[in-house]
């Protein structure tokens, strides 16, 4: 058996030692009074950000269906004690972001709720409206409900400056737990193959970020808020050391818009249809490398046309930030203020030229939604006409014909044969579809057999149904 080894310390160096510890541990815990210092300990940052930071709680109530509700029989029994809607609770983070008490935190946190409530880290809690959701970036503002209060903030930092090594704190309340503070550094920026929101340009730190943390505070060591956590990778549903936040910049535009009182975030639009730059298309164009985002289509009189941005232009930069895929495209310029132009570099035949694209908002154009109610493969499917605003919503090409699926409802026909959000329906029976009102006609007709073709991630589909 292997035991500890000791050796003899003369009595002289024990008087010493137990001095020096004494004396140490009767000195007071100091505030560092220098950057340098502040490298020793966090305290003094968290001490002075996390009364911003809220623990979210919000109410859904859902339709509970069980079978047994929809049998008569069993339901003279059992109907008594099975309530026909259940209520489901959720816990999310939030950071306050205005004095006033408005709080940003995820829209996966509040989606579908009823009711929700703020604790402030001193365990007061408050009624909250939701002020605007926004699902395009996964974020939502919230506004403390009969607060006559100034409420601690975060200042946004530029989220565009963060380097991969820079320090981070991640505060927010995981499991429920309580809040609870966690560090690491930047572990990546601009990761844009993640899936958690249309606008995906993500920051991606190792400091550990689990269930409960949604809607929490990313800050830098100056206490500056750089993101909003969002999502983890994990296998076990804990940290695994990946976890991805909604850069500041994006939030700061959410943000914006609540303050001004609008219900929805409006952002520039490009009007154009890009794709990623495959190996085989890099080759093609010389590059040493994929990169850019490629113009795959336009729409007419769009942003981009009126700019003389043409088909097959490769777009490289904006306003001197480096795009390297559509994704990133896409964050650089809905980022920007509205008003005001872009400077947007692309290639052309080999060559770059600089294209100036005016910052404006997508056109209000009426959806005409129309819910397909008929007995038809279509059953419990809701159509739009593809508008300008709804292909760019949706990553749409809005040069198809045909109208848009906006929502399949759950148990539906249209469900149950595979219909998704996001097909064209382009024709039904030789039938060329062009607005809802067509598709709700021919559906209504009914019928035996039913030839149907769909556009679905650019791929024309046709399939044939009975019944």
């Amino acid at each position: 058996m292997l035991r500890p080894s000791f050796c003899a310390i003369p009595a002289a160096v024990i008087l010493l030692l137990a001095a020096v510890l004494s004396n140490a541990s009767a000195q007071e815990r100091q505030v560092p009074s220098s950057a340098s210092q502040l490298q020793l300990s966090f305290a003094p940052v968290v001490k002075r950000v996390a009364p911003a930071v809220v623990n979210v709680y919000a109410q859904h109530v859902v339709e509970n269906n069980n079978p047994f509700l929809a049998d008569p029989f069993f339901r003279q029994f059992f109907g008594g004690g099975m309530p026909r809607e259940q209520v489901e609770r959720s816990l999310g983070s939030g950071v306050l972001v205005d004095p006033s008490g408005l709080v940003v935190t995820n829209y996966h946190v509040i989606e579908g709720a009823s009711e929700v409530k703020v604790a402030l880290s001193d365990k007061r809690e408050f009624d909250a409206d939701i002020v605007l959701k926004d699902q395009r970036s996964d974020l939502a503002v919230l506004r403390v409900k009969g607060a006559k209060e100034r409420f601690p903030t975060l200042e946004f930092a530029d989220s565009d400056a963060l380097q991969v090594g820079d320090v981070v704190l991640a505060i927010g309340d995981p499991f429920g737990v309580g809040q609870t503070v966690t560090h690491g550094i930047v572990s990546a920026v601009a990761r844009t193959q993640v899936g958690i929101s249309d606008y995906q340009f993500f920051i991606q730190t190792d400091a550990a970020i689990n269930p409960g943390n949604s809607g929490g505070a990313l800050v830098d060591v100056n206490g500056r808020l750089v993101g909003i956590n969002s999502a983890i990778y994990s296998r076990s549903g804990g940290s695994q050391g990946i976890g991805f936040a909604i850069p500041a910049n994006m939030v700061r535009v959410v943000v914006t818009s609540a303050q001004r009182g609008s219900a929805a975030v409006k952002r520039p639009w490009l009007g154009a249809k890009l794709q990623e730059v495959t190996p085989e298309i890099a080759e093609s164009l010389s590059l040493a490398r994929p990169t850019g985002a490629l113009v795959a289509s336009l729409s007419p009189g769009s942003p981009a046309a009126r700019a003389g941005i043409k088909t097959g232009d490769l777009i490289i930069s904006v306003d001197g930030a480096a795009v390297e895929d559509p994704n990133a495209f896409d964050y650089r310029f809905a980022t920007k203020p509205l008003g005001g132009v872009a400077q947007v570099s692309l290639i052309r035949q080999g060559k770059e030229i600089t294209a100036l694209v005016a910052l404006e908002s997508l056109p209000d154009t009426p959806l005409d939604e129309v819910a397909i109610r008929a007995h038809s493969p279509f059953f419990g499917a809701t159509v739009a006409n593809l508008s300008p605003a709804l292909a760019d919503q949706m990553r749409l090409d809005p040069q198809t014909e045909g109208v848009v699926i906006t929502e399949v409802a759950d148990g539906s026909t249209a469900q149950s044969i595979g219909f998704q959000k996001g097909d064209i329906v382009v024709s039904v029976n030789n039938q060329k579809i062009g607005k809802p009102a067509d598709l709700d006609r021919i559906a209504s007709a009914g019928g035996r057999q039913w030839r149907v073709t769909i556009m679905r991630g650019g791929q024309q589909i046709s399939v044939m149904f009975s019944g």
